[in-house]
């Protein structure tokens, strides 16, 4: 236990560390020009810590000053088959479950606009996007004048802007004040009993019992199970009205409105502090197991000759090259996202290249990152005649 770190979801001090990475990237997805700025891009430390009263985990030795979000930042799955039919479905349901039609929306942390712009294209609304990495040239969607993005974090001086629906997709993650921002936005809410807040962020518990040691990075100072995510908003005065897992359970999804946070339905699978503490310790005890198993695979895969490529060139593969110190086991990474293309990896320098690249490189293995992506993956490779095997990080 410590007393010297608070947590910032419900301000108490016992918080006990079960995980450290030393001189890990301090961000994973901005694009990187040149391997020497790779490599030599900014670092910092990783120490989990576990609050032993709310549930709420946390990078005690997050530093915001670190962070850079800007134009360079390139976050979008867009370019995924597979997303692009999550997202295009999740649009759909929260347009029907809340009447989403002629209203007004807001996202904050909206990326590059592909969410709003779909809201407000299958539901005829209008839109105010907040953003810093937001590019307004790859918006080429006919409703984009009725959207307003502004490239700017969301704080109380944009408390004017007022919606019939809160947007907030894969952003809470990066906030260490957790408490302070969920209560900004409560703060805004004070005249709209009606309007609904949906935000979405990485479930902890896959991680934890998965030991997936590559979904731990500095860009994510704030890790949330189903009670602690409710439990914050409880705290910070909303009144939970839905609460669920998608994405092959790797996402958590909470509805909720304003209220008192006494209010509203009280989920079954709340409850899971115990089983929250189980999994962290199982995952304290065991996570440098499965790193020595990785280095073990890769030193196999290195005396065998193979020729092997990592497959996602984002935060998971950032994480997963750097904790294992990988060099010259690997030459490559492969991504879909073109932007990327022809970049390099933080942390080790690795060149980032396109699938088109592969039919001259012809890998024996590819190591996927998201198990979610095999299929499609293995549509490309069948496409393009190669017979290269695909191994998952939780394969192993």
């Amino acid at each position: 236990m410590s007393a010297n770190y608070i947590c910032y979801t419900c301000g108490e001090r016992d918080i006990s560390i079960f995980c450290e990475m030393k001189n890990v990237p301090v961000h994973s997805v901005l694009l990187m020009p040149s391997r020497e700025i790779a490599v030599n891009y900014p670092k910092g430390d990783i120490a989990l810590g576990f609050c032993q009263n709310c549930g709420f985990i946390s990078n005690v030795a997050f530093d915001p000053r670190m962070h850079e979000y800007s134009s360079r930042y390139e976050e979008t799955q867009g370019f995924s088959p597979t997303f692009n039919t999550f997202h295009r479905n999740l649009a759909n349901q929260l347009i029907r479950q809340h009447n989403l039609h002629n209203k007004d929306i807001i996202e904050i942390g909206c990326g590059k606009g592909e969410f709003l712009t779909m809201l407000c294209e299958l539901g005829e609304n209008r839109g105010v996007g907040f953003d810093p990495s937001y590019i307004s040239e790859r918006n080429q969607s006919e409703v984009r004048d009725r959207i307003t993005f502004i490239r700017d974090f969301y704080s109380e001086k944009y408390a004017s802007y007022h919606g019939d629906f809160i947007c907030c997709k894969m952003t809470l993650e990066h906030i260490h004040l957790t408490a302070d921002f969920v209560r900004t936005v409560r703060r805004s809410l004070e005249n709209q009993q009606d309007t609904i807040v949906f935000f979405q962020v990485p479930d902890v518990i896959p991680i934890l019992r998965g030991l997936g040691f590559w979904d731990i990075y500095y860009e994510h100072c704030s890790y949330f199970s189903r009670g602690s995510l409710a439990r914050l908003f409880r705290r910070c005065g909303f009144d939970v009205i839905n609460l669920t897992r998608d994405y092959n359970d790797q996402y958590l999804m909470i509805e909720a409105r304003p209220g008192k946070g006494t209010n509203g339905t009280l989920f079954r699978d709340e409850d899971d502090f115990d089983e929250l503490s189980k999994d962290v310790l199982y995952f304290s005890q065991n996570y440098q197991k499965q790193l020595d198993r990785w280095r073990d695979k890769f030193k196999e895969i290195k005396q065998s000759g193979k020729r092997a490529v990592i497959w996602g060139s984002g935060s998971k593969g950032v994480t997963f090259l750097t904790s294992l110190n990988i060099t010259d086991e690997i030459e490559f990474v492969v991504d879909i996202n073109p932007y990327k293309h022809g970049m390099y990896m933080p942390g080790t320098g690795h060149k980032i290249v396109g699938p088109v690249f592969l039919q001259e490189y012809k890998p024996d293995i590819a190591i996927v990152m998201n198990p979610i992506y095999c299929e499609e993956i293995q549509h490309d490779l069948q496409r393009r005649g190669l017979a290269t095997e695909l191994i998952t990080v939780e394969s192993e």
